[in-house]
C-alpha cells in the first residue's frame, strides 16, 4: 500500500473514535419475524465442506456449526459465556473417571441425520477413527491422546482406535479412554473437527458434496466460485437450546467472488445482509458517518501473521527472520486496517487478551512490553549478516480482506531490507491449504488466525508442536516448519499443570510463548477487532467471541 493510502487509513481513525464505544447492542428477538432468506456474501469460498478437514475457523466454522453438531458444543449465547461447553448430541455431560482418562458419554435417543437417518453409537465410533483416516490437521496434536491414536496415526488408512472409543449399543453410551488428562479434552471434540457424520461417510474430502446434517440447517449446493445455499433440515428438532438452537430463517444464500467494495454498497441498498471481509478502508468514513446504527465491533481472539518458512531460504537463516521482524512497522499495519480502534500492534505468538497472554516484544526500538517503533538500522545490521540480500522472496497471500494490502506493504518492507521480493495474490479459496503444503515452497505468507478455543495451547502448541508438521500435506497447519523438543515438553508440561492449576499453567505457557517469540518463525503483525456492517434488514446481531455472528440466531425482516 502507497503512502497516501495509509495516510488515509490512518485518518479515518478519528471517524470510527465513537464508532468503538457505541451501544450496538442486538435487539431483542422478535420470534414473529421466523423465515425469509439472509443473504451472505465474501470475496472468496472456504475450500472444502469436510468438517473433519476444514480449518478456515472465521468464515466456514460458523457455518459448520449449524450444520453439524458433535458429542459437546460451545454454547450458543453471546460475548464471553460462549465459552462454556454444554451436551450437544450427548444427553449430559460425559461422566468422567480414571482420573480424567475416561469420558462416558450417553447419547440422545432420537436425533436423526438430514437423510432420515438415526444417529447411532456406531456413528460416534466411525467419526473419530475417520477423523484419523483423513488425517484431520490437528490429529497428531489433539486427538493423539486417545488410546489406539498412535497405531492410527502410523496407518491412518486401518485405523480402528481399539480401545480408544467404545461404543456400547444397549447403553447407547460411547467411552473414551485417553492414555493421559487432558483438560482440554471437551474442547477439542467441540468443534467442527467433532462432528459426528453418518458411518458410512467416505474416507476421503467430500470436497464440495455437502455434509450429511444434524443441524437445523443443510447445504443443499455448493459452488466454491458462485455459491453456497443452506435450507432447514426437515429432520431437526431443537433438543438444546445452548447447544444447537432451531433457526429463524428459512433459508442462507451466501454469494462468493463478490469484492468488499460491492458487498458495502450492497449493504447500504438492502441487496445483502452481511459480508464476511472487512469493509474496505476508504469505505470506514462514509459508513461510520451515514450508517452508524449497522456497524458492529467486538473483539476476538485472533491476529495477522506473516508465517516464514523455516526450512527453506531465504528464512531458513534466524538472522533474516529477526531482520524482518525488527523492519515491520506494525502501526503502518495497524492503519491499513483502519486504525487503533480496528487493530492494536502485536509481537507475539498469542493473540493480545487470550490467557496465557503476557506482553511481551522484543522486536522495537525501546524493547519491553510494546511495540514502539520499527528498529530498521538493527535490522539492516542483521540482515548483512545473514548473507541473505538479494534473495528473492514471494509473498503468498490470500484474494480477500485487508490481505493484499498487508503483503504491499510487507513486499515493500522486504526490498527495503534488500530482499528481491514480489507478491502473488491467489484465490482465498485455497490459500491457507497452499501455504500449508511444503510441496508449493511457500517462503512466507500471510494469514489471519483465530482461536478455536479459549486456550493458549490453541495457538502454540496447534501452530508451533513438532507434531504439527506433515510434509506434503495440505493440512500441515505447523505451517513454518517449527520443531523445538524442549518447547514441545514445555508445552505437555503446560497442559498437564492445566488440569491442576490454571494459573500455573498459564505461567509456563507465558514462558513458551516469549522462547517461541524469540525464535522468530513469523512476524507477528496486529491483533484485529471485527467490524460487522449489516443490512437494515438484520435485527439481530448475536455475536460470540469464538464464533462470530451466530447465524441460527440472527433473523430478518
Amino acid at each position: 500500500m502507497g503512502k497516501n493510502a495509509l495516510f488515509q487509513a490512518a485518518a479515518l481513525a478519528s471517524a470510527l473514535m465513537w464508532i468503538a464505544s457505541a451501544d450496538v447492542d442486538a435487539q431483542a428477538q422478535d420470534v414473529s419475524n421466523i423465515g425469509g432468506t439472509l443473504r451472505l456474501a465474501a470475496a472468496g469460498a472456504f475450500g472444502t465442506l469436510d468438517p473433519h478437514i476444514n480449518y478456515t475457523t472465521s468464515q466456514y466454522w460458523p457455518i459448520s456449526y449449524i450444520v453439524n453438531d458433535g458429542l459437546v458444543a460451545f454454547k450458543k449465547a453471546e460475548g464471553a459465556a460462549g465459552n462454556e461447553i454444554v451436551p450437544d448430541l450427548a444427553v449430559a455431560m460425559p461422566k468422567v473417571e480414571d482420573g480424567g482418562m475416561t469420558y462416558v458419554f450417553t447419547l440422545r435417543k432420537g436425533v436423526k441425520f438430514s437423510t432420515g437417518k438415526d444417529v447411532t453409537t456406531k456413528d460416534v465410533v466411525a467419526s473419530f477413527q475417520r477423523l484419523f483416516k483423513v488425517i484431520s490437521p490437528n490429529v497428531g496434536s489433539w486427538y493423539n491422546g486417545i488410546v489406539g491414536a498412535d497405531v492410527c496415526l502410523k496407518t491412518p488408512a486401518t485405523c480402528t482406535l481399539t480401545g480408544g472409543v467404545v461404543a456400547d449399543e444397549a447403553a447407547n453410551t460411547i467411552t473414551i479412554h485417553l492414555t493421559a488428562p487432558d483438560s482440554e479434552f471437551l474442547y477439542k471434540i467441540a468443534v467442527p473437527f467433532g462432528a459426528i457424520l453418518p458411518a458410512d461417510t467416505p474416507a476421503t474430502d467430500i470436497g464440495t458434496t455437502p455434509p450429511v446434517a444434524t443441524g437445523p440447517y443443510m447445504i443443499t449446493s455448493y459452488d466454491p466460485q458462485k455459491m453456497m445455499i443452506l435450507k432447514r433440515n426437515p429432520y431437526f428438532r431443537e433438543l438444546s437450546a445452548d447447544a444447537q438452537p432451531n433457526g429463524f430463517v428459512d433459508e442462507i444464500d451466501y454469494t462468493f467472488g463478490t469484492k468488499p467494495v460491492d458487498a458495502v454498497t450492497a449493504i447500504a441498498n438492502g441487496q445483502l445482509d452481511w459480508m464476511y471481509d472487512t469493509p474496505p478502508s476508504d469505505r470506514l468514513k462514509e459508513i461510520s458517518g451515514r450508517y452508524p446504527k449497522q456497524i458492529h465491533i467486538n473483539p476476538m481472539f485472533a491476529y495477522y501473521v506473516a508465517t516464514m518458512n523455516l526450512n527453506i531460504p531465504p528464512f531458513n537463516n534466524k538472522d533474516a527472520r529477526l531482520a524482518l521482524n525488527y523492519a515491520f512497522n506494525r502501526r503502518s499495519a495497524v492503519n491499513i486496517m483502519g486504525g487503533p480502534n480496528l487493530a492494536q500492534p502485536n509481537c507475539q505468538t498469542l493473540p493480545v487478551d487470550l490467557p496465557g497472554f503476557k506482553a511481551y516484544c522484543p522486536y522495537t526500538k525501546n524493547p519491553g512490553a510494546k511495540w514502539s517503533a520499527p528498529d530498521m538500522a538493527k535490522a539492516k545490521a542483521l540482515m548483512a549478516k545473514s548473507g541473505q540480500i538479494g534473495q528473492k522472496v514471494t509473498v503468498i497471500v490470500a484474494d480477500s480482506n485487508a490481505d493484499p494490502n498487508l503483503g504491499t506493504y510487507l513486499v515493500s518492507v522486504l526490498n527495503e531490507l534488500g530482499f528481491q521480493a514480489t507478491l502473488k495474490v491467489i484465490s482465498a479459496n485455497i490459500q491457507f491449504t497452499y501455504i500449508q503444503n511444503t510441496n508449493n515452497n511457500v517462503q512466507i505468507s500471510i494469514s489471519e488466525l483465530f482461536a478455536d478455543y479459549p486456550a493458549p495451547s490453541n495457538f502454540i502448541n496447534t501452530l508451533l508442536n513438532c507434531s504439527g508438521f506433515h510434509p506434503g500435506s495440505d493440512a500441515s497447519i505447523n505451517i513454518a516448519g517449527y520443531c523445538n523438543k524442549d518447547l514441545d515438553a514445555k508445552m505437555k508440561q503446560a497442559m498437564e499443570k492445566a488440569l491442576t492449576d490454571t494459573a500455573a499453567s498459564n505461567d509456563i505457557w507465558s514462558q513458551i510463548d516469549h522462547q517461541a517469540t524469540d525464535d522468530a518463525p513469523w512476524v507477528t503483525m496486529l491483533s484485529p477487532k471485527r467490524l460487522d456492517f449489516v443490512s437494515t434488514n438484520l435485527k439481530n446481531f448475536p455475536y460470540s467471541y469464538l464464533g462470530g455472528l451466530m447465524f441460527s440466531k440472527v433473523y430478518v425482516k
